[in-house]
């Protein structure tokens, strides 16, 4: 824990940020439909504020807990442009909260200071690794909202989500395969120029072992969709498996050596 480094603009737009998203889904119910959408593009507004900070502020950070942050942001951005396609999805109190969880938990965990030797290519790296985390973690939401979906079926009830239940699947998937697509890219750039971008070849290392594993999930999911039409329950259950491998490849390793062992590397 490193919450003494976090500066006083980090604190007021963290604290901002959670203040709008807690808002967002407190009184979800008693705003109308035009009054909850502003509040929460405001406080999706804050939270890139407390990113933009973290990265280029007074001294720029990053940690497990920044990654999770631009995670949940990047969430808030698909669920933004989905509304707009299809405005009966209604998820905004869980992830209002997600936000507020994730803005909270970065001011909490501040991270370690980023170097100014390293590669200029690692930004990029970084960046491809984010946006593979947010497509896997919007499709977990998407298979979320499908199993609830698929549960007020079996119970004759109106699903909550809004959206017709192959829809839901469809979306989910295309998800599943865009994150895919970003990770192996991810993984081959790492693996290949790790010298260059971290000042070491690629080695075996908890990050590279899990992240591996997870690309074998994902790789094992879109086959067996496509050559033997998985779906539902079973889908769902190897999807979660695969996003929690992801989870432990950069978050865990990440939260392991700055918080159990308070290290930097």
């Amino acid at each position: 824990m490193i919450l003494p480094s976090a500066s006083p603009v980090s604190w007021l737009l963290a604290l901002a940020a959670a203040a709008a998203y807690a808002s967002s889904a407190a009184a979800s119910s008693r705003l109308s439909t035009a009054a909850a959408r502003n509040v929460l593009l405001l406080a999706w507004v804050l939270h890139a504020a407390v990113l933009a900070w973290g990265l280029w502020g007074d001294t720029p950070r990053f940690g497990f807990a920044h990654a999770l942050s631009m995670t949940a942001w990047l969430v808030l951005t698909v669920y933004a442009v989905e509304r707009q396609l299809f405005p009966q999805l209604r998820a905004r109190w869980i992830l209002a909260l997600l936000g507020a969880g994730a803005v909270l938990l970065s001011l909490v965990f501040s991270g370690q200071p980023l170097h100014v030797t390293a590669s200029p290519w690692l930004p990029l790296h970084l960046a491809l690794g984010i946006a593979c985390y947010g497509l896997f973690a919007a499709a977990v939401v998407h298979a979320w909202l499908m199993t609830r979906a698929e549960h007020h079926i079996r119970q004759a009830a109106d699903p909550q989500s809004g959206i017709p239940l192959l829809t839901l699947e469809r979306l989910t998937f295309r998800f599943v395969t865009a994150g895919f697509v970003l990770l192996t890219a991810t993984l081959m750039a790492g693996w290949l120029f790790g010298e260059t971008l971290y000042g070491h070849p690629g080695r075996w290392d908890h990050k590279a072992v899990f992240s591996l594993l997870s690309w074998v999930t994902f790789a094992t999911l879109l086959l067996g969709r496509a050559r033997f039409g998985w779906r539902g329950r079973n889908a769902v259950r190897i999807l979660y498996a695969g996003a929690g491998l992801l989870l432990l490849a950069y978050v865990g390793s990440r939260f392991v050596m700055e918080v159990v062992l308070g290290r930097s590397t």
